[in-house]
């Protein structure tokens, strides 16, 4: 009887886990539906130039990356199903504001505020997945998370771009993303938490309330890694063309570079289940290293294609393994706060990388910016090997 009890308790795909990946991969589902084809909205609707369609999305990417340090001690403060169905709330209301935007300034101040609530959402939901993971099976649990949104950043783009041609309307795009929102949202309304007992801090507010200051060299790592996917994915389709001649592939290379990620993720689900952090979180990074230098030195389509797969692989071993990390340096009140501290590193790294890719290619041209990437990952291959690696255990204990 008690063995039985036991196996129950600590079964991973419990309903709870089940329903908050669900609601996490139609989160991230309603987002990328619209990614690839607001560009073509906002310069056929509002006739948009270049130089203002990327000021207007850039909006949601910086008020994510603000919001996030702050949703994590919201988070760990007050009660986590209350803050996470707030959070999606308003996060499924604003896909409406895109339907009843009738100027691009107010489609614009739609946008930015939209990502408020995106950056909210992600670290609510990220971690009540923890909460409701049994101890025993949290790294593998961990692991196993990050597949709902890689396999909706996989399918929603070819969904949205598909739809776009055979409808020729926004309306239905929008109205597709307000479902998938809505569907979100309905789902995370029946996940029901263990009691957690909230720790009133009664510290002032000091910088170490919303960033793990333990997982420092996490979080840097973290940044180094996401300054390469910010140049990579902001710049891949006109090196494509510029430098290897290629007017297609860029659906194909994020198709292999997302399968890469499921394919590592499934496959290091045991290591993690086993403790195998370290391990897999080096084999990440040597691995994404192989498929940056393959992609820079070798010009040709088929190391294109390759890399993609191996930097999907490199990501998908040490993104979950990074994670598992920072959530075993933090306290079980500063959940939250690790996984804010997680999200928020990368996306300043991916910022950086827009903007770095952008001030090379300006100056030196496409290819040195990606072997400045190049440099960027070796480096923080490196700096993983050598100190973060050998530190980790020591800080974790």
């Amino acid at each position: 009887m008690t063995s039985a009890r036991t196996h129950t308790q600590d079964r991973l795909w419990n309903g709870n886990y089940c329903k908050v990946m669900v609601a996490n991969f139609m989160l991230h589902f309603a987002f990328y539906v619209l990614t690839p084809l607001l560009p073509l909205y906002l310069s056929g609707h509002f006739g948009a130039t270049k130089d203002i369609i990327g000021l207007v999305l850039s909006g949601y990417t910086v008020t994510a990356l603000l919001m996030r340090p702050f949703s994590g001690y919201i988070v760990d403060t007050f009660p986590r199903r209350q803050v996470l169905l707030l959070c999606f709330l308003l996060y499924f209301l604003f896909f409406g504001g895109y339907l009843l935007a009738g100027s691009l300034l107010l489609f614009a101040v739609v946008r930015t505020l939209h990502g408020g609530p995106f950056g909210a959402s992600t670290v609510a939901n990220s971690t009540v997945a923890i909460d409701v993971l049994p101890s025993s099976r949290r790294q593998e649990g961990i692991g196993f998370y990050g597949l709902s949104n890689n396999i909706a950043t996989a399918l929603a783009p070819s969904v949205g771009i598909l739809t776009w041609k055979y409808t020729g309307s926004f309306d239905v795009l929008f109205w597709m993303a307000f479902v998938a929102a809505g569907i979100g949202l309905a789902v995370n309304a029946t996940v029901k938490l263990p009691p957690r007992e909230l720790v009133h801090d009664k510290r002032p507010l000091s910088f170490d309330r919303f960033f793990l200051l333990r997982g420092w060299m996490v979080g840097l790592n973290l940044l180094f890694f996401g300054t390469c996917y910010g140049v990579l994915s902001n710049y891949l389709a006109i090196y494509g063309k510029e430098v290897l001649g290629m007017t297609g592939g860029t659906g194909v290379f994020f198709f292999l570079l997302s399968s890469g990620l499921i394919v590592a993720r499934l496959v290091g689900a045991r290591s993690l289940r086993e403790g195998g952090l370290v391990r897999n979180a080096a084999i990440g990074v040597i691995v994404s290293s192989v498929g940056y230098l393959l992609f820079v030195s070798v010009p040709e389509e088929w190391s294109y294609y390759l890399s993609a797969l191996l930097i999907g692989l490199g990501n998908g071993h040490f993104w979950p393994a990074f994670q598992n990390m920072m959530i075993n340096m933090a306290a079980k009140n500063e959940r939250g706060t690790a996984n804010s501290t997680l999200l928020t590193s990368w996306d300043l790294g991916v910022g950086i990388g827009v903007l770095l890719g952008g001030v090379v290619t300006e100056y030196a041209g496409y290819q040195a910016a990606f072997w400045t990437v190049f440099c960027i990952q070796f480096s923080g291959m490196l700096f993983y090997l050598l100190f973060t690696r050998r530190l980790y255990r020591p800080l974790a204990a």
